[in-house]
């Protein structure tokens, strides 16, 4: 189901809408929830010693919004302006941003289980790819918009020192499951739950590999809770996203007492009603980690 600007409004469902948008004639794609809208390009400001990614700023609306050039991101090289270039205005981590592309084509409605990872060769922490969709003869790369903003601003990202503010912590024997597909961004989470006293996570890359590790902890009878108290997780993730996980664990006949908390840039007040709908115990937006600490210890201690 889907509303008139066709976002999908049915929560849990495993599938999501892509916009495609085109630089340097690869095609890429970003969840379309991520999207505002797209405008013309408009005069921009150049900006004294920025990053190289950013191409300057512009107002839009009474916004001042940082414009990045998915040329430079990508690495590709400079061409002459085109008709068909566009600015697509995001809103995600708590802040809006610009991405200038050659094109935007169209909008592809997606399962999650449609979208391969990177293969292991070309896939690092710095890896800026975190899906890849294949349609008829062609590829359409899912990139990771998160890190991109992290590269351009570390101050956004996860932060270690957010939880050195919550004071000295005790170490926790509480084993906790996490569902992240960015390589990175698992990373941060490991090094800041440690610092928080959780020394015990299991991390998957996508939804599917979570729920697989907890069904098979329940097998024979045994108890989720004697082995797993507390699910940590993404929404945006090959195979399986963080909702339809969610679903899956609070339908689940031996899971479903296991608390999720979806820890995600797509939390927002207009979408926290997809994470209720399947019945998430807490959503925390990226980077709040000192939030997340904070419904882990609610939760579990």
């Amino acid at each position: 189901m889907a509303d008139q600007n066709g976002i999908l409004l049915e929560s849990g469902t495993n599938e999501l809408e892509i916009v495609e948008f085109e630089v340097n004639g690869s095609k890429y794609g970003i969840n379309v929830i991520k999207v505002k809208e797209i405008i013309q390009p408009a005069a921009v400001i150049p900006i004294p010693h920025a990053h190289q990614y950013i191409k300057g700023i512009i107002q839009l609306r009474g916004e001042v919004l940082p414009v990045i050039d998915m040329r430079q991101v990508l690495g590709s090289q400079p061409v002459e302006k085109n008709a068909q270039e566009k600015y697509i205005v995001s809103e995600f981590n708590q802040q809006k941003v610009v991405f200038h592309v050659d094109n935007v084509s169209m909008i592809h409605r997606v399962s999650w289980d449609q979208i391969e990872k990177p293969s292991d060769m070309y896939q690092s922490t710095d890896t800026k790819v975190i899906g890849v969709i294949k349609r008829n003869d062609e590829m359409l790369l899912l990139l990771d918009f998160e890190s991109i903003i992290l590269e351009i601003n570390p101050e956004s990202g996860i932060n270690v020192g957010m939880v050195k503010k919550l004071g000295e912590r005790e170490r926790s024997v509480k084993k906790l499951v996490v569902a992240e597909d960015s390589p990175l961004l698992r990373q941060l989470l490991a090094d800041t739950l440690k610092e928080a006293g959780y020394d015990h996570a299991e991390f998957f890359e996508n939804g599917q590999d979570a729920l697989q590790y907890l069904e098979s902890l329940t097998a024979g009878g045994k108890l989720i809770e004697e082995h797993v108290q507390l699910v940590i997780t993404d929404i945006e993730m090959p195979q399986m996203d963080g909702h339809h996980l969610t679903r899956r664990i609070k339908e689940h006949e031996s899971l479903k007492k296991l608390p999720v908390v979806i820890f995600s840039s797509l939390i927002t007040n207009d979408l926290k009603h997809k994470g209720n709908k399947v019945g998430a115990d807490d959503q925390i937006s990226k980077p709040e980690i000192n939030q997340l600490i904070n419904a882990i210890d609610r939760l579990i201690l």
